[in-house]
């Protein structure tokens, strides 16, 4: 029997996954987080798949980005002391609800910068190259398809205006592969400190139309906040250039989808990729379902572009989000510091109360 204290008074702790993005039994997590600590994982979408008693007694939630955690659900957390995102984004998560509950809210941002902006980067390629262009044509017809000039977006980057929108550390790290491409770099983002830019080495733009007009490429890279809530909508579009890209690895409802596929059928802009919806995966009936779903849209695989919310993902980046996901959550409940914080707990529940 161990003579330590601390190992003799070593609480257990009650960890939830509700929307678990890996398939086998939280093998990282159970082994970031230690003997102490019994898990419940499930792989839900809806809420009201968790049993309230499953809810109610875990002593930290670990969430994915497929599972919104509502006042509701705050609301049957009876002794939850900390939600962490296994992410970045968090507007799924309500943070004021957590706040008044005083559950400090926590992401993890420390994860999938190089993928994301790698991804960023892969679908400006993919059009700018006509790399899928080129693979539709030689998968219809090797003779036929084989023809160099069957590629409408193709463009040289040298020399051309990359945009950036949102300059934090995914959007920097765009920043700098696009300026390795020759490309000139300008940037919006209006809650970055002056001076930022100059560090980064590229121009900075003080209205998000100045970006919009210059930019050959548009690439997005800030949260969903009320304001930038469809900040690309019709009227913006119509600011791009006509042989311009539209790049959004942030967050899905930035764009207002449709305004985007008319602007696309109406040649206001030559392309998008996209990996990020504003539902997803997106409803039967959805206009961006729709036109994917007879793989007749002309739009689609020539102008358009969509991944499945996979910009983050490899397996190096899945690995990072459930370690340092569950190191933030066992540093708070082991000695009550705090990470990545996102929200402001009027009261945190103390990281030893029952």
């Amino acid at each position: 029997m161990s003579t330590n204290p601390k190992e003799v008074h070593m609480s257990r702790f009650r960890l939830l996954t509700p929307d678990a993005q890996y398939p086998d039994d939280a093998q990282i997590e159970r082994r970031t987080s230690g003997d102490q600590v019994d898990w419940d994982i499930y792989r839900e979408r809806s809420p009201e798949n968790i049993p309230a008693d499953v809810l109610g007694k875990c002593d930290a939630m670990v969430v994915w980005h497929e599972m919104p955690v509502t006042r509701a659900v705050i609301a049957k957390l009876d002794r939850c002391r900390i939600i962490v995102r296994a992410g970045v984004g968090f507007d799924h998560i309500d943070l004021d609800a957590a706040a008044e509950a005083g559950i400090p809210v926590c992401n993890t941002p420390d994860y999938g910068t190089s993928e994301v902006a790698d991804h960023a980067i892969a679908l400006m390629l993919t059009m700018r190259r006509g790399i899928n262009s080129y693979h539709r044509n030689l998968m219809d017809s090797p003779r036929a398809g084989f023809d160099h000039a069957r590629a409408p977006l193709l463009a040289r980057l040298r020399g051309k205006t990359f945009g950036v929108v949102g300059l934090g550390r995914i959007g920097i790290a765009a920043a700098l592969r696009a300026k390795a491409f020759g490309m000139r770099v300008l940037a919006y983002d209006p809650l970055v400190s002056r001076g930022t830019e100059i560090a980064v080495g590229v121009d900075r733009c003080d209205r998000l139309e100045e970006l919009l007009s210059q930019s050959d490429v548009v690439s997005l890279h800030c949260p969903l906040t009320t304001e930038s809530h469809k900040m690309i909508n019709a009227e913006r579009l119509a600011m791009m250039q006509p042989h311009a890209l539209l790049i959004n690895t942030a967050r899905g409802a930035i764009i207002d989808i449709d305004a985007l596929l008319d602007a696309l059928r109406n040649g206001t802009i030559a392309g998008a990729g996209i990996d990020v919806l504003p539902a997803e995966p997106p409803a039967p009936e959805d206009a961006i379902a729709l036109a994917y779903a007879n793989g007749k849209d002309p739009i689609v695989g020539e102008r358009l572009f969509l991944t499945p919310h996979a910009a983050w993902s490899s397996p190096e980046s899945v690995a990072d989000a459930r370690r340092l996901s569950v190191e933030t959550a066992m540093q708070y409940l082991c000695d009550g510091s705090l990470r990545n914080l996102v929200n402001a707990p009027a009261q945190r529940r103390l990281s030893g109360a029952a």
